[in-house]
């Protein structure tokens, strides 16, 4: 169950994808007609391995080339008029609020988790050479949410290093956070997390989807992280959403369960 919302869904951002397709080696990996992401604060995105899931995510952000169709943001909800995303190179897409998360690990093995949040919130005239070890000023103006955030996720040394895969994975988490979007893809949030840590950090998207009007998509194979906290689910297979529902109606659904759950998950 999601937390009770502040923001009006009518002035959420909205993500609207027409007519999108991409192929690779004469195989087609996605192929959506229409479909608006964002109708609901929370959403989940699931479907088998190889559904097209994660190409989708990065035909949003424009880091993989669309074969043809388009992308468009709509920033202050449907009626809004539209930032072309797909027009767009990948570097512009946090400047109109649209961040995500990274499904493979990434992480900068020579900063310490402190440093690594910091570059998260330099601005980009921090980013100079002759700026680049200005981090009293920034650490002054996030100190406040860094803090927070540590303190919560139980980071006992930000002078330290991360060194597990969750670590990794949670600090990715965390600078995109740290960056106020407007629109959150997580693609595989819960992968390497523990179950606690995983329980904390669906609690902190709840919440700032609910605060901040943040319009959250999460492509996950944990689907208890789906269940608990989207409102609403898109299944993929071979590429094409083919099912849109509340998350009982999606997981209660025969093409679900044969395509991708098994008959020993439906219902539990």
């Amino acid at each position: 169950m999601a937390a009770e919302t502040t923001v009006p869904l009518d002035t959420r951002p909205r993500i609207h994808l027409e007519k999108v397709a991409k192929s690779f080696d004469g195989r087609v990996v996605v192929d959506v007609d229409d479909l608006v992401l964002g109708n609901h604060p929370i959403e989940g995105l699931i479907g088998p391995n190889g559904a097209g899931k994660t190409t989708l995510m990065r035909l949003i952000m424009h880091s993989t080339r669309l074969d043809r169709g388009r992308v468009a943001l709509h920033p202050d909800g449907p009626e809004s008029p539209p930032i072309v995303l797909s027009e767009m190179p990948t570097h512009h897409m946090a400047h109109h609020g649209l961040v995500k998360t990274n499904q493979v690990i990434m992480d900068f093995e020579k900063l310490t988790i402190l440093d690594s949040l910091l570059l998260s919130v330099a601005r980009s005239k921090d980013e100079r050479p002759h700026r680049l070890f200005n981090e009293d000023e920034v650490y002054e103006r996030r100190a406040e949410d860094i803090r927070a955030y540590l303190e919560r996720f139980g980071f006992p040394d930000p002078l330290g290093y991360a060194r597990s895969a969750g670590e990794k994975k949670l600090l990715d988490i965390i600078r995109c956070l740290l960056l106020a979007p407007r629109v959150l893809l997580l693609d595989e949030p819960a992968a390497g997390l523990p179950e606690d840590v995983r329980d904390r950090m669906m609690d902190v998207v709840k919440e700032k989807s609910a605060s901040d009007g943040m319009s959250v998509v999460i492509v996950e194979h944990d689907l208890e992280v789906v269940w608990s906290l989207s409102e609403y689910v898109h299944f993929m297979a071979e590429g094409r959403v083919i099912l849109q529902g509340d998350p009982e109606e999606i997981r209660q659904h025969d093409t679900v369960i044969e395509k991708y759950l098994g008959s020993e998950h439906a219902g539990s």
